[in-house]
């Protein structure tokens, strides 16, 4: 080929590349504006193949998967990830498989929890994993734009947020800065656990998590809409720093 035909056949390309990303974007956005009806839209977004076609799964196959990678990440197996070949098929956009509300702590890295790879999971992390608004839209996003059939809420052990959580509600301790809004934010779930038997920030974090899927089930009509359609799944666990694995509580 020609050194004049070759580079105006990769400018067509991009171009063609960036028509189809403006187009699933805009389609997604109109539908939940409400000016383009439910069914143009998923035409528009069905119009060409997922980034990852292997992402496109429902809850329950999300859940298995998930709970799979995780017993991978545990037993020292994990898969080897191509990064590099990823890319270009990402560029376009992203249709993650689940959701996570975690921990800022960086102890946990959800992608390696789980053995997933690039475009897989859609993170929401800050610490103590409770609902934030901010929090809360970036899921909706990912559940009405992206399609992600799951959304876990991931706890951990030995949390500091929850920890403060604890020290505020047993000890009225006050903490600098906006560090006191983090404990202000758990200490509901705390309260709850107060003469419970066991250890209280074990069970506060066990608390947390429930409590926390519990406002994603109930305070959002897009979540609520989409688990009542099945479509979606909301689950809770909570992560175990010596030795990675994640156990179901909600």
């Amino acid at each position: 080929m020609c050194n004049i035909c070759e580079p105006q056949k990769e400018t067509k390309k991009n171009e063609r590349r960036s028509f189809l990303r403006l187009a699933g974007i805009s389609a997604s956005t109109l539908m939940l504006s409400g000016i383009l009806p439910k069914q143009a839209a998923f035409a528009a977004s069905t119009a060409s193949t997922s980034p990852k076609p292997e992402n496109d799964l429902n809850p329950q196959q999300a859940l298995a998967r998930l709970l799979a990678g995780n017993t991978r990440y545990v037993q020292g197996v994990a898969k080897r990830h191509d990064f590099v070949a990823e890319r270009e098929a990402l560029v376009g956009g992203q249709n993650p498989f689940a959701a996570v509300l975690g921990c800022a702590d960086s102890r946990i890295a959800p992608e390696y929890a789980f053995d997933t790879s690039r475009g897989d999971l859609f993170a929401v992390r800050i610490a103590g994993n409770f609902v934030t608004t901010d929090g809360l839209a970036s899921l909706e996003y990912a559940v009405a734009v992206l399609g992600t059939p799951l959304i876990l809420v991931l706890g951990h052990d030995s949390c500091g947020a929850i920890s403060a959580g604890v020290k505020a509600v047993q000890e009225d301790t006050k903490f600098p800065g906006q560090i006191q809004s983090l404990a202000d934010a758990v200490k509901p779930s705390v309260e709850k656990v107060l003469k419970a038997p066991g250890d209280i920030l074990e069970n506060a974090i066990t608390q947390n998590v429930k409590d926390t899927v519990s406002r994603l089930k109930h305070e959002s009509p897009i979540l609520s809409d989409a688990l009542e359609k099945g479509k979606l799944n909301i689950v809770g666990g909570v992560y175990k720093l010596s030795s990675g694995k994640v156990e179901m509580v909600a």
